[in-house]
């Protein structure tokens, strides 16, 4: 029994030279260990190791992007300077255009370098768009980026512009198709539908017209549906000739016929004009009228010049030949001679009363008593 209880001495005594035996936490143990100069050396060396490793992806990564820049700008001045001589040499060359129907376009110095500038401008525009934006997705993919989400956003904001944009990419658009077309250019007379006048400036996106009175008209290339141009191919002039139903048909065709051979032989008639002066007929018959229709193909714009010619012309050519020119339907057949007016058809007839010795007066006198002598 004495040897199974432990006397509370002994047991004091185990558990103080347990907490004597146990180390006490030292200062430098709660503070965060300095690496040391071999724990430095050894992360450099697994990093000159990692480097060894993938320097040579790095290195093809980066040379092939390098590739990728220099061919793109290499191949882009060189598409720009081939654009640019094929512009310059559209410049140069003067094209010799017959006279067909809608053939023979008078194409001036100031068209053909706007037209060029523009058909440039584009051409160079869509090259560099092209050329450096697939440049650019071949570096993302060369660092093996996923071009998906990337190609998903731009079309969603590709929609987006276009379809707040739309008018301005309208405009453009048909910009772009009128210049290629040729369809109207600087010096034109056209008829745009909105507006009507002589085109000064063709752009991409705005044409300037210039109209009848001074005024300029800015008109959007997408609001024009139609285009009627004036000074494509050739003009015609018509004159409307009003004689008297009674005139003799050959004396007026003579007569304009001279008039007409002699106006296609003067200066500067002669070139305005590009085919004879005709006589096609009469274009309307009336009871007391007739209207004898004159025709001449001119220059693109210059149909009015040659109206307005035509008719002083024609007018002094039948006063000399003493043919009267009518104004119209309700023109007399002839002058019919009619009595002088009688200057006493206003005044009132004298009256029957007015005479003391007409009747009228005798028997409104009052009646006088007979004068009876005895």
């Amino acid at each position: 029994m004495a040897a199974a209880d432990p006397s509370p001495s002994a047991s004091s005594s185990a558990s103080s030279s347990a907490s004597s035996s146990s180390p006490s936490p030292s200062p430098s143990e709660s503070t965060p260990s300095v690496p040391s100069f071999q724990d430095a050396q050894e992360s450099a060396s697994n990093a000159a190791g990692w480097i060894e490793e993938n320097w040579s992806t790095w290195l093809a990564i980066g040379l092939r992007v390098l590739l990728i820049v220099v061919i793109a700008a290499v191949l882009r001045v060189v598409v720009r300077r081939a654009i640019t001589k094929l512009i310059d040499r559209m410049n140069r060359t003067v094209q010799t255009m017959d006279g067909t129907a809608l053939g023979g376009l008078l194409v001036n110095a100031e068209r053909r370098r706007q037209r060029s500038q523009a058909i440039g401008s584009v051409l160079r525009s869509v090259a560099s768009f092209v050329i450096l934006g697939t440049a650019a997705l071949m570096v993302l993919s060369t660092f093996q980026i996923n071009l998906a989400p990337l190609l998903a956003s731009a079309g969603v904001a590709g929609v987006a512009i276009g379809f707040g944009a739309r008018n301005l990419v309208t405009d453009f658009l048909s910009g772009v198709f009128m210049i290629l077309e040729d369809q109207y250019g600087v010096g034109d007379t056209i008829d745009a539908g909105v507006a009507s006048g002589e085109v000064i400036e063709v752009g991409l996106r705005v044409t300037k017209l210039r109209g009848d009175n001074g005024e300029i008209w800015y008109v959007r290339n997408g609001e024009v549906k139609r285009i009627g141009n004036l000074s494509q191919g050739w003009s015609t002039a018509g004159v409307d000739v009003t004689v008297r139903s009674g005139e003799d048909l050959d004396r007026v065709k003579e007569t304009i016929d001279a008039v007409a051979e002699r106006m296609s032989k003067e200066e500067p008639w002669n070139e305005l004009l590009w085919g004879p002066i005709e006589v096609l007929g009469l274009d309307s018959v009336l009871l007391d009228s007739m209207v004898v229709r004159v025709s001449a193909k001119t220059m693109p714009g210059k149909s009015l010049t040659v109206e307005r010619e035509l008719r002083w012309r024609i007018k002094r050519a039948f006063d000399a030949a003493d043919i009267p020119i009518v104004g119209g339907a309700t023109a007399p057949l002839e002058e019919s001679a009619q009595p002088a007016p009688d200057p006493t058809a206003g005044v009132a007839a004298p009256s029957a009363y007015a005479s003391t010795t007409s009747p009228q007066s005798a028997a409104a006198a009052p009646l006088t008593p007979p004068n009876i002598t005895k």
